[in-house]
C-alpha cells in the first residue's frame, strides 16, 4: 500500500521576544508577529534564514512606541496580548486565533493551521538575446508586445497561501473596484489585479470587527467557495499581511491610512462638476464650451481635454499641437477668467517619434523593449514630471488625467472578452515581461507618485489632482482621484457601478468616480464595445439612462461626465423647460448647494481618514439587511442616496414605456429615523418603503440628528458665498456638524492653515451650540449670515462672529 508523507507542520520549537516583536522558530520556518499598534499586528512568516520584513512600496514607518506586548504560554499555546487584541499561536502547528480583549473570536485559521509558502524558480527575459516581438495598436496606443524570449533563471520565490476560517454571518468587502456587481464578497473568487475595468487594492473588511492589508504587489485571489476560503497571492518573498482590529469601519479605514499615509485634499475646484468628452478637439472649443455652460447659468468648475492634445501620430508627447491649441497659456488665462479649470490628459508610453521617447531613451528611462517609461526608477520619474511640466504644467493647466496607468491591459487587445482567471493570468504573464513579477501590481502607485513629487517640488499654492485608471496601497497620498475605467452604456452596468464604487471606497481610497453616462454607448467591433444606443443622446432611452447616471454621479466623491460614441454637455440632452435638461441642471445645482456639506467631507478625510462614499456597513453593521444592499449607500453622515436603475419612461431607440411605476423600493436601516430628503416626510427605520422616483428626483433620505450645511447655488466653487449659508437640522435625535473651511487650494492645510467650526444639535431641549472656530487661515470669512431651520420647527437667523452661540427652538 502507499505510504501518507506528513506534512511539514509550523510546530513552535522556541521562541524570543523583542521590545514589539514576537519572533518563533518552527519546524518550518520561522513566524513573527510584529505590534505596529495596540490595534495593529503585523505577521510574517518565512521558509528563508532571515525575514525580508520590509516596508515595501506604499507603506509608511508608523510603529508607535508606546505600543507594548506581553506574552504567555501554556502547554498548548503561546498569547501575545496588547490592550487591545489576543493573538493566540497554536504550539503544535503555528495556528492563528485573533481575539479582542473580551476573549471574542474575530478571526482565526483553519484547525490545521492556514500559512502556506509553495517555493517556485522565478525566471527574467533575457533582453540581450534575440526575442519574437510584435507590433500591436491597442486603446492605448502602438505598443510592443514580446510573444517569445530567452530567459534566464533570477532566483527562488514563493506563492502563498493564508486560509481562515469565517464565521457564517460575516460580510466582507474591499479589494479594490470589481465589475461583476458584487458588494458583500463572501462566497466569490476575485481576481485582485490591474485592468481597465478593475483596480486592485490588497485590503479587506469584515463585519465581524477587523481589516487586512496584505504587504503584496503582486496580483492575488480572494476566494471563498466550495473549494475553501483563503488567498493566494501570485509571487512573494515571504507571507506578510497586517491584522487591524478595527470595530467600525472607520477604525479599519483609520488604521489602513495610518500604515499607508493619509489622504491628501483636492482643490475645493474638483468637487465641483467636471465636463469631459471623447474628445475636445481645439483651443476654441473648449473655451466655447466653458463660455457657454457660463451663458447657460449652469454650474461647471473645470473643462478636460482628453487624449491627442500632441501633435498627430505623436502618441504619448506631453505637448500641445500649435495647429489646434496656438496659445496654451492664453487658453487657461481665458478658462480661468471664466472659473473653470483645465485637466490634460497624459500617458506613461510615447510613440518612438516624440522628442518623449527619445528623451527617455537616451537617459534609459523606459522598462525594456517598450515605449513605456519605468515608474520604480527615481530618476526615471524626475523625468517624466519634467516633461510634463515642460510640456504643459508651464502653461497654467490645473490636473492630471494618469490613463492607462495600469499599464497593461491585454484584455483590450481581444476580440472575446476573456475569462477572469485567463485575465488575471495574461495581465500578470505580460507585466513580468517587463517588470519584476513580485511588482506588477504596482506601477499605477510609483506613476502617481512621479507627478506628486513632481509638481510638490515646483509649487505649493496648487494642489496635485490626478484622475488615473488604477492604484494601490497608499495612493491615497498622492492627490489621486480613480475611476472606473471604459464602462458601457448598460443599465445593467449603471447597477454594478454602485458596488464597485463602495468597494473601492472601502479599500481605503476616498476619491471615486466614473464616466457618467458611460465610455461606450454604441456597439463596436471589440467585446468592451457594447453600448446599447445607436442612436447616441437623440435616443430618448438613453437621454433617460444618462439622466439617471448623472443623478447618481451627483452623489460620488467627485462627479465627472465622460465617454465616446455622442456628446455629453447638459445642451446635448435636450434644452432648459424639456424634461432631461431640467433633471440634469437641477442635480448640477444641487451638488453645488451641498458643496459646504461635501467639501467638510472632503475636510474629514484629511483629519479623521473618513470616507464619504459608505456602503451601508459603515454605519450600520449591525443590520444584516444592510451587509448586501447594493444599491443603496450613504453619502457622509447625514444623506442615504437610493439611485434609479431601471428605466421608467424610455427603452433604446426611444421605445416609450407606458406601464412602469415611477418609484423604487427604499430600505430604511435599523438604528435611525429617516426624512425625506424633497419633502421632510419622517419615517421610523428597518422597513422598506415605496419611493417617488419621477424623473427628476431619486430617493434621498436623511438620518435624523443631521446638521446638513448648504450654500446658494452658483456658477462654479470659486463664486459660492461662504458668508451666508443654510443650516437644516433634522431632530429626532442628538447630533453634530463640523463645518471645515480653507483657502480652497494650495498646501497650507498642511500647516494647520484651516478652521473647523463644530455646530451641537441638543434634540431634548431642541436647542443648537455653536462653537468657535478652531483654527484660522488667512482670508477667512469672520462673519457668517445663518438661515437655521429645524424640520417641523421654524427656523431663524442668525449672524455668527465666530464666538459660541446658543439657539433654541
Amino acid at each position: 500500500m502507499l505510504e501518507a508523507v506528513k506534512p511539514k507542520k509550523i510546530g513552535i520549537l522556541s521562541y524570543t521576544v523583542k521590545e514589539n516583536e514576537l519572533v518563533l522558530d518552527t519546524e518550518n520556518g520561522k513566524l513573527k508577529l510584529v505590534v505596529v499598534s495596540d490595534e495593529i499586528i503585523r505577521i510574517v512568516y518565512t521558509l528563508e534564514k532571515e525575514f525580508v520584513c520590509g516596508n515595501g512600496y506604499g507603506l509608511e514607518e508608523c510603529r508607535e512606541k508606546e505600543a507594548k506586548l506581553s506574552v504567555t504560554e501554556n502547554e498548548k499555546e503561546i498569547t501575545l496580548k496588547t490592550k487591545a487584541l489576543s493573538v493566540v499561536i497554536q504550539k503544535s502547528n503555528g495556528r492563528l486565533v485573533y481575539k479582542d480583549i473580551n476573549g471574542k473570536t474575530l478571526l482565526q485559521e483553519p484547525q490545521k493551521g492556514g500559512k502556506y509558502l509553495i517555493p517556485y524558480d522565478s525566471y527574467k527575459i533575457d533582453y540581450s538575446e534575440e526575442m519574437k516581438v510584435e507590433r500591436i495598436m491597442t486603446p492605448d496606443g502602438e505598443k510592443e508586445v514580446i510573444r517569445e524570449a530567452k530567459k534566464l533563471y533570477d532566483r527562488v520565490l514563493y506563492h502563498s497561501r493564508l486560509e481562515f476560517d469565517f464565521t457564517k454571518e460575516e460580510a466582507i468587502y474591499g479589494m479594490g473596484q470589481q465589475e461583476e456587481g458584487s458588494l458583500n464578497l463572501r462566497g466569490t473568487r476575485q481576481y485582485v489585479h490591474q485592468g481597465n475595468l478593475k483596480i486592485a487594492m490588497p485590503f479587506l473588511m469584515s463585519t465581524n470587527g477587523y481589516s487586512i492589508l496584505l504587504q503584496t504587489c503582486s496580483p492575488f485571489m480572494f476566494s471563498d467557495n466550495e473549494y475553501g476560503s483563503y488567498i493566494y497571492n501570485e509571487a512573494c518573498e515571504e507571507l506578510d499581511y497586517f491584522f487591524i482590529k478595527s470595530d467600525t469601519f472607520d477604525a479599519g479605514i483609520k488604521g489602513y491610512r495610518k500604515l499607508s499615509g493619509k489622504a491628501a485634499m483636492l482643490p475645493k475646484w474638483a468637487f465641483g462638476f467636471m465636463q469631459s468628452l471623447e474628445r475636445y478637439e481645439t483651443q476654441e472649443e473648449l473655451i466655447e464650451t466653458a463660455k457657454k455652460y457660463r451663458e447657460l447659468g449652469v454650474p461647471l468648475d473645470s473643462i478636460v481635454l482628453d487624449w491627442c492634445s500632441w501633435e498627430d501620430g505623436m502618441w504619448g508627447q506631453k505637448g500641445f499641437d500649435r495647429s489646434r491649441f496656438p496659445d496654451p497659456s492664453e487658453m487657461t488665462v481665458r478658462l480661468h477668467e471664466l472659473g473653470v479649470h483645465m485637466m490634460v490628459s497624459i500617458w506613461p508610453n510615447m510613440s518612438r517619434k516624440t522628442a518623449n521617447y527619445a528623451e527617455m531613451k537616451e537617459a534609459e528611462a523606459l522598462l525594456p523593449r517598450s515605449e513605456i517609461y519605468n515608474a520604480f526608477s527615481e530618476d526615471a520619474r524626475k523625468l517624466y514630471w519634467k516633461q510634463a511640466e515642460d510640456g504643459l504644467f508651464q502653461y497654467g493647466i490645473d490636473a492630471w488625467w494618469c490613463d492607462s496607468s495600469e499599464p497593461y491591459t491585454p484584455e483590450w487587445s481581444q476580440k472575446i472578452k476573456p475569462e477572469p482567471d485567463q485575465n488575471y493570468m495574461e495581465f500578470h504573464n505580460n507585466a513580468k515581461m517587463y517588470l519584476d513579477e513580485r511588482y506588477t501590481n504596482a506601477y499605477p502607485l510609483l506613476h502617481a507618485k512621479a507627478i506628486y513629487d513632481g509638481q510638490r517640488k515646483v509649487t505649493r499654492d496648487k494642489r496635485v489632482t490626478n484622475l488615473t485608471r488604477s492604484g494601490y496601497t497608499g495612493q491615497q497620498k498622492y492627490g489621486t482621484i480613480l475611476w472606473s475605467g471604459d464602462i458601457t452604456a448598460k443599465w445593467s452596468t449603471l447597477k454594478k457601478q454602485i458596488p464597485a464604487g463602495l468597494n473601492l471606497c472601502a479599500s481605503g481610497m476616498p476619491y471615486w468616480t466614473l464616466d457618467i453616462g458611460a465610455f461606450f454607448v454604441k456597439q463596436g467591433e471589440r467585446w468592451f464595445w457594447d453600448g446599447d444606443y445607436e442612436d447616441g443622446n437623440k435616443d430618448l432611452g438613453y437621454r433617460e439612462l444618462y439622466t439617471r447616471w448623472y443623478q447618481y454621479g451627483t452623489f460620488l466623491p467627485v462627479f465627472r461626465s465622460h465617454g465616446t460614441d455622442t456628446r455629453r454637455e447638459i445642451w446635448q440632452f435636450g434644452e432648459k423647460g424639456t424634461m432631461f435638461y431640467d433633471a440634469i441642471e437641477k442635480f448640477t445645482k444641487l451638488r453645488y448647494k451641498l458643496m459646504p456639506y461635501i467639501y467638510s467631507l472632503a475636510g474629514k478625510v484629511y483629519l479623521e481618514d473618513y470616507t464619504i462614499m459608505r456602503m451601508l456597513s459603515f454605519d450600520f453593521k449591525e443590520d444584516a439587511a444592510c451587509h448586501d444592499c447594493k444599491d443603496q449607500y450613504m453619502f457622509g453622515d447625514s444623506l442615504m442616496i437610493c439611485p434609479v436603475t431601471e428605466p421608467m419612461y424610455y427603452k433604446a431607440q426611444s421605445e416609450e414605456i407606458t406601464d412602469a411605476s415611477k418609484s423604487r423600493s427604499v430600505y430604511l436601516p435599523e438604528g435611525s429615523s429617516w426624512y425625506d430628503f424633497w419633502t421632510d416626510k419622517f419615517y421610523e427605520g428597518k422597513q422598506i418603503i415605496e419611493a417617488a422616483a419621477a424623473i427628476d428626483i431619486i430617493p434621498i433620505y436623511v438620518k435624523a440628528g443631521s446638521l446638513l450645511m448648504t450654500a446658494q447655488p452658483c456658477e462654479s466653487t470659486e463664486a459660492m458665498d461662504d458668508s451666508s449659508l443654510e443650516l437644516t437640522i433634522y431632530p429626532g435625535k442628538d447630533g453634530s456638524f463640523t463645518y471645515y473651511q480653507d483657502k480652497g487650494d494650495g498646501y497650507e492645510y498642511e500647516n494647520g492653515a484651516y478652521a473647523t467650526t463644530t455646530f451641537i444639535w441638543r434634540d431634548s431641549d431642541k436647542t443648537l451650540i455653536i462653537e468657535e472656530p478652531n483654527g484660522a487661515y488667512e482670508g477667512m470669512t469672520k462673519v457668517m449670515e445663518l438661515l437655521i431651520k429645524v424640520v417641523g420647527n421654524g427656523s431663524k437667523m442668525v449672524t455668527y462672529k465666530g464666538k459660541e452661540e446658543k439657539i433654541s427652538f
